[in-house]
């Protein structure tokens, strides 16, 4: 007889390499062809919902591992609520308008201006949906689960027929009009452009001091004094309508070189040194107020500037008198028409001035700035020019600085209904909770928000204007443009006469000959994606308003979570979402931005590829993604390590209960050896914990408490000492079901425990389950968290004892290290303890030289019996000594009683007996 023939060893289809790349793929053709999404939701059918709001990426280029990130996070979260009583539909999206699409038409060799605006936008729509194509297959490949077949796509034309809607509500509650005022405009785009498109990245630029000579000083200053301002934009000089000074602020006359000049008293001490005014005397001091309505001459152009009192000039920086353009800056607007200035702003679309700046026509407003500090110099009104480094607004598109320009737009007004936007952003919860602070600051500063754009790639502004100018937008008008854009698309809006889209018999007072234009602008970008809680939540069927979730970057607090709140709260008074939840950035090992430029970039396609995408959903999972977030090649393979941990460990465990039949030899709780119900107890505290961990969206603490699960409590503790019941007790032996009862449980509970964050994984383990005639791990609900008797006072008593094996572990590892053992099953533990820990023995049931995987045991009380070559601590102290006796062939514990059955020379009396009743003929 061959010994070895009758141990149990594991037995498993689960292989130990995961072989993902190849794997996963022939999972997610499985569920598509057996249609599990639609599976779930029937499932679920009838529960409580919980709608995650999918805001929509941008339909344009690779994923990118901000791509994963992102995603893999929401289906966590929608695959978890799936599982948790919840019926979760997912509903993906697509942002599809915008400059980028169009940009990328433009590389493409198309020329614009050669064709139609219908016919250059057929082609726009043509690229963002073979973009939308790839970037799906891109989502899918990662395990993102959803209603594929059915996404929402800004251009589709059911979306754009609800942005009418929206936008036609918002205008009937007053909050739509047209104004002339300063917005920041991109020349690189040729548009205005949101504060939401705005980034800031640091500039260089000329800073330069100059004099403005008084021509009417009020009785306050004298005729020819020079009241001296400063920017850092000296292209805005041709633009300069006045100067404004605070009217609290002291102001001092100083001479110089038989020149006076004007500053504020406060910074009088560092402009003596910049401007040379080392020698200067202070002849009188006059306050702000009194400079009120003082007059000078523009520097090179036959016009006054007026001085005009306003609290934004500050004794901060500069002179404390501040350049005012009121045609390129808010509040130089603002105070300009307070005063009744001319907002003057000479620049066209692409930036270069215009015949309204002499001397500088055609010139490109950058360019223009050498030629301005140039002609300042020549009539004697530059003081002082240096170049400075500081923060400047650039087109978060095109990288390029922008201007402040006063241009004819359309807005949003803000401050109509701001009282009922902070309102709604303190009723909504906030994950981190900084995120309440940082909205409710940007609601509450913002001004009114600039919706019109001056391009072809976008959702038309649904205006009409009669013969004498007037704008209109009618709830007949509205409906009307609503419904032809759901029947056409709003191309219909660029391939129609005018008279073609209004209403028939349409007509208004303000066209008596029935004549009517339409507005070329469209819509902001954030207008669509802003509008998706009409369109999409409340449009469908399977979906509500508001979403219980909002999930996205920390860049959306300007962006998507700013202008969907806008919408909604204009439109039905409330926020959209009753939560909101964000992450931080992917960025390279070393914590930099990852760019093409730097070569640090790591796409997730690539790493699908090598790794599989269960790995890079698992680091999605084993990251603080609410902080920016870190990924490289080593943090991958760190990952990997612990997938393999948890995929050796499932291994094992399935392995191990190849025999077991859950309904015919599971072993009940009661029944259990304590040792067993401590497991037990661990897998229903750890059921607890990640479901609570899953409420809270903290995915990173479930990657370590199921990864310190799998390798503490199993792999270094119960698995090991395992191998000595399962391999070796006879087939039915109740320890041996005890314990595989207890594998059982831990397999079947980490699988649904892990089926959101792994799906291809835990459906390969769920697949090798036996006695699991279910078709998917997907299909399945979360593990409940059990009440077990005694749970308390027996993991009290076994995490002692696991402390005290903490300690016989580190002496066996001494003995090994010394020599005197090779491995621990060649060893005799006595211990030595003090009166609690012989308490604790007692109480304990369990074979103790098992437990701690040696030969023999002996427990002797009082710490002072313990020989000085004993391993010490503070409860117990260890001496190792080796086994006396025989090696048993068959369990490999090394026994007094090996050949006590003479027929059987080489075992032990436990193997002996064992073989004897359950394998001799």
């Amino acid at each position: 007889m061959e010994y070895k023939d009758t141990l149990l060893m594991p037995k498993t289809d689960f292989p130990m390499r995961g072989n993902l790349p190849n794997k996963e793929p022939e999972w997610q053709a499985k569920w598509e062809e057996e249609k599990l999404y639609e599976k779930i939701q029937e499932k679920n059918a009838g529960r409580p919902t919980y709608i995650l709001h999918d805001g929509p990426p941008y339909a344009n280029g690779e994923l990118h591992m901000g791509h994963a990130l992102n995603k893999t996070i929401k289906d966590i979260i929608v695959r978890y609520k799936s599982m948790a009583g919840f019926s979760s539909p997912y509903v993906p999206g697509w942002d599809t308008h915008g400059l980028p699409i169009e940009t990328a038409i433009a590389k493409k060799g198309v020329k614009r201006k050669e064709m139609s605006i219908a016919e250059f936008r057929k082609l726009c729509a043509e690229y963002a949906m073979t973009q939308v194509d790839g970037q799906r297959t891109g989502f899918k490949r990662l395990g993102i689960n959803g209603d594929w077949e059915n996404p929402y796509i800004t251009l589709l034309p059911e979306y754009e027929a609800e942005q009418i809607k929206v936008f036609g509500e918002m205008a009937k509650k007053g909050y739509i009009y047209k104004g002339k005022k300063p917005v920041y405009w991109s020349p690189s785009s040729e548009s205005a452009l949101a504060e939401a498109e705005i980034e800031y990245q640091d500039k260089k630029s000329a800073s330069i001091f100059v004099a403005f000579k008084v021509t009417d000083g009020k009785g306050v200053l004298d005729e020819g004094t020079n009241i001296v301002i400063w920017t850092t934009t000296p292209w805005t000089i041709p633009a300069n309508m006045g100067i404004t000074v605070n009217p609290d602020l002291d102001y001092v006359v100083i001479e110089s070189a038989g020149e006076k000049y004007v500053v504020a008293e406060a910074l009088l001490p560092s402009l003596r040194e910049k401007l040379g005014f080392e020698d200067a005397t202070v002849v009188k001091t006059v306050r702000g107020s009194e400079l009120d309505r003082v007059v000078t001459k523009h520097p090179f152009y036959d016009r006054d500037s007026l001085v005009m009192n306003g609290e934004h000039a500050t004794a901060e920086a500069g002179t404390g008198a501040v350049h005012t353009a009121p045609g390129h800056g808010e509040d130089d607007f603002l105070i300009g028409k307070k005063y009744d200035l001319e907002v003057l702003a000479p620049l066209d679309d692409r930036g270069v001035f215009t015949e309204e700046a002499p001397g500088f026509e055609g010139v490109f407003y950058d360019t223009a700035n050498k030629m301005v500090t140039e002609k300042l110099e020549e009539v004697g009104a530059l003081l002082k020019m240096e170049f400075i480094t500081h923060s400047y607004p650039h087109d978060w598109r095109t990288k390029k600085p922008v201007i402040f320009r006063a241009t004819a737009q359309w807005f949003a007004s803000i401050d109509a209904f701001r009282d009922d936007l902070l309102a709604a952003v303190k009723g909504v919860n906030w994950t981190p909770a900084w995120g309440e602070t940082r909205l409710f600051n940007m609601v509450r500063d913002r001004g009114d928000w600039v919706i019109s754009r001056q391009r072809a790639w976008g959702v038309p502004l649904p205006i009409f204007y009669a013969e004498n100018g007037e704008a209109i937008i009618t709830d007949e008008t509205i409906n009307h443009i609503s419904e032809l854009f759901r029947e056409h698309g709003s191309n219909v809006w660029f391939e129609r006469d005018v008279k073609d889209l209004l209403p028939a018999g349409f007509t208004h007072p303000g066209s008596p000959n029935g004549e009517f234009t339409k507005e070329t602008d469209i819509m902001d970008v954030w207008f669509d994606s802003g509008s998706s809680h009409q369109a999409v939540l409340n449009a469908r069927p399977e979906l509500s308003r508001p979403a219980d979730l909002y999930m996205e970057g920390s860049d959306q607090y300007r962006g998507w979570f700013n202008s969907s709140l806008t919408t909604a709260v204009a439109i039905t008074g409330e926020a959209p979402y009753r939560n909101v939840l964000s992450h931080g950035f992917a960025l390279d090992g070393e914590g930099r931005k990852m760019s093409k430029s730097l070569g640090n970039t790591l796409l997730p396609g690539k790493v699908i590829k090598q790794l599989g995408a269960d790995i890079v959903r698992l680091w999605v999972a084993s990251v603080d993604y609410q902080a920016d977030v870190r990924v490289s090649d080593e943090i991958l393979k760190q990952v990997s390590e612990v997938y393999r941990k948890i995929r050796n460990t499932m291994r094992f465990l399935l392995g191990n209960i190849n025999d077991f039949h859950p309904t015919t030899n599971a072993v009940s709780y009661e029944n259990l050896r304590e040792v067993d119900k401590y497991m037990m107890i661990k897998l229903n505290d750890l059921v607890k914990n990640v479901k609570d961990s899953y409420e809270a969206f903290e995915f990173s603490t479930i990657y370590h408490q199921i990864n310190n699960f799998c390798t503490v409590e199993l792999s270094q503790f119960y698995m090991d000492f395992a191998k000595d019941v399962v391999y070796i007790e006879a087939a039915d032996s109740h320890d041996r079901r005890a314990m595989q009862t207890v594998f059982y449980e831990a397999v079947v509970t980490l699988t649904k425990l892990l089926a959101p964050i792994l799906p291809h994984t835990t459906e390969e383990v769920w697949n090798s389950l036996i006695g699991e005639g279910v078709e998917s791990i997907h299909l399945q609900d979360l593990p409940e968290v059990k009440v077990l008797a005694d749970s308390e006072e027996i993991t009290a008593k076994w995490d002692a004892f696991m402390q005290i094996r903490d300690n016989v572990q580190k002496a066996l590892e001494f003995a090994r290290n010394e020599k005197l053992i090779g491995k621990s099953m060649l060893a005799k533990v006595t211990l030595y303890v003090d009166g609690e820990a012989k308490t604790l023995f007692d109480s304990l049931e369990g074979d103790f030289a098992q437990l701690f995987i040696v030969s023999d045991f002996e427990l002797v009380e009082g710490l002072e019996n313990a020989p000085e070559s004993a391993f010490k601590s503070n409860q117990v102290a260890v001496q190792i000594t080796v086994a006396e006796g025989e090696t048993c062939e068959r369990c490999r514990v090394v026994k007094k009683d090996v050949g006590v059955n003479p027929k059987h020379p080489t075992l032990c009396g436990r193997c002996a007996d064992i073989v004897v009743k359950h394998y001799e003929a």
